[in-house]
């Protein structure tokens, strides 16, 4: 089937039916077929404020390690991190919207911080009541 050349993208017929086969093959989001993909919450308390932090990968603690090296997010460099939370999806586009919601439900961010408070508190009792 050879077609006229298409005025505005200089392309054959032959040419898009090419690319739109090809798209429809490929791997959903771009990932490759059996790679997850992962939501985590990091929390950090940093100039007497907890602070988190939402985000998506393929591989958590090498995410992880980024943050705390300096080299992740630029809201999250000069900062220790810790994970609070993760969960895992079959495809990017479900993880990127998990990680849509989850920066916006404050709820559940908070919640996750005040485990961390409290988990901070009772380590400095420990460790005053541990120095009598």
């Amino acid at each position: 089937m050879t077609g006229a050349v298409n005025p505005k993208t200089s392309r054959t017929p032959e040419v898009v039916l090419n690319r739109i086969a090809k798209r429809k093959t490929a791997a959903p989001s771009g990932a490759s077929p059996g790679e997850q993909s992962f939501v985590y919450v990091l929390g950090s308390f940093h100039k007497g404020r907890y602070i988190s932090y939402v985000g998506w990968t393929n591989d958590v603690a090498r995410r992880l390690d980024q943050h705390n090296a300096g080299t992740g997010a630029r809201s999250t460099r000069g900062r220790v991190w810790i994970l609070l939370h993760t969960e895992s999806f079959e495809t990017r586009n479900e993880a990127m919207s998990r990680e849509w919601h989850l920066k916006r439900d404050r709820v559940f961010r908070k919640q996750l911080m005040d485990g961390i408070r409290a988990k901070a508190r009772s380590e400095v009792t420990r460790t005053k009541n541990e120095a009598l």
